[in-house]
C-alpha cells in the first residue's frame, strides 16, 4: 500500500469536488447557488456520501491507483467545509441582478509529496511532505459562466511555495434532474513548489536520476462533471479530469508522463 502522500492527486481534487457540488445541487433543487440548503438561502446544509476515485500520477514507477473515499460537506451562509479544505465567505459584491463576485478566505490540506518507499525509482530520495495552505479566492458569477481566481501559500513551510489557479466553469441543466459542468483551468506554481516536489538534490543523485532544480510553471486542466438528481436529497455524480503538466515538471527526472488523469464517481446525500 502506498503512503498517503502519493495519493494527493487522487485525494485533494476528488474530495474538493464535494464542496463544488454544493452550488449545482442547490441550483438543481431550485435554491440559491451554493448559499445554503434546499430552497432557503442561509440555511445550513450537510452532505454525506461515498465515492470511488481512480487516477494516474506522473511520478516514475507509480501505477494507477483506485480507492474508495468517504465524502462529507457542510455549508451555511458564512462557511463551507468540504473534502480537505474550508472557506470563510466574505461579503458578496453585487454587480447586477445576474452578476456578482464572491470573496472567500480559504484553507486546505495539501497532500502532495512522497516517501522513498512509494516507488523503486524514488529509493534514496528524501521524504517530500504535504502541508496546510491558506489564501484567498474570488469568483465572478454571471449568466455565461463562473470564473474563479485563487491564490494560496504553504503556511506549514515544507515547500514554502505558492500557487495561483484560474478556472472557468459552466453549468448546463439538461432537464429537471441532469446537470453537466465542463471546466477549463490553469494552475501556476512558483519555483519553490516545483523544486521541492520535483527537484533532485545533489545527495539524491543516482544512476538514471540526475540532479535537477525546479522552476515555475503552469499546469492546464480540462474536466467535466455530471450530476444526476434522483430526488431533492439523493444525487449521483461523475467527474472526469485530465491535467497537462508544465514543462518544468515534465523535464524532472522523477516524472515519466506529460499528463495526469482522474475519474471520480459517487453518491451524495444532502440533508
Amino acid at each position: 500500500m502506498r503512503t498517503l502522500y502519493l495519493s494527493s492527486f487522487l485525494l485533494a481534487p476528488a474530495l474538493a469536488s464535494v464542496a463544488l457540488l454544493g452550488a449545482p445541487l442547490a441550483q438543481a433543487q431550485g435554491g440559491p447557488g451554493g448559499m445554503g440548503g434546499p430552497g432557503r438561502e442561509g440555511q445550513s446544509s450537510w452532505g454525506l456520501g461515498i465515492a470511488a476515485v481512480s487516477g494516474q500520477e506522473a511520478y516514475k514507477g507509480i501505477e494507477r491507483e483506485t480507492r474508495a473515499l468517504p465524502m462529507l460537506s457542510y455549508e451555511n451562509r458564512w462557511f463551507r467545509l468540504g473534502g480537505l479544505g474550508a472557506e470563510v465567505k466574505l461579503p458578496r459584491l453585487g454587480i447586477s441582478d445576474t452578476q456578482s463576485i464572491d470573496f472567500r478566505l480559504v484553507g486546505k490540506f495539501n497532500m502532495d509529496g512522497y516517501e522513498a518507499k512509494d516507488s523503486t525509482f524514488l529509493a534514496g530520495m528524501n521524504e517530500r511532505k504535504g502541508g496546510f495552505w491558506a489564501g484567498a479566492k474570488a469568483t465572478w458569477r454571471n449568466d455565461v459562466a463562473h470564473l474563479s481566481a485563487e491564490w494560496t501559500a504553504d503556511v506549514s513551510s515544507h515547500s514554502k511555495g505558492q500557487r495561483f489557479n484560474l478556472s472557468l466553469e459552466k453549468n448546463f441543466r439538461l432537464g429537471p434532474q441532469l446537470m453537466l459542468s465542463p471546466r477549463v483551468g490553469a494552475s501556476w506554481m512558483d519555483k519553490k513548489y516545483v523544486d521541492y516536489y520535483f527537484g533532485v538534490r545533489s545527495h539524491e543523485v543516482q544512476a538514471g536520476r540526475a540532479a535537477s532544480t525546479g522552476t515555475s510553471g503552469v499546469n492546464a486542466e480540462l474536466g467535466l462533471r455530471s450530476l444526476y438528481m434522483i430526488d431533492p436529497h439523493h444525487a449521483v455524480f461523475l467527474d472526469l479530469g485530465v491535467t497537462r503538466l508544465a514543462k518544468s515538471i515534465k523535464n524532472s527526472p522523477l516524472v515519466e508522463r506529460s499528463t495526469e488523469n482522474r475519474v471520480l464517481m459517487g453518491y451524495l446525500y444532502r440533508f
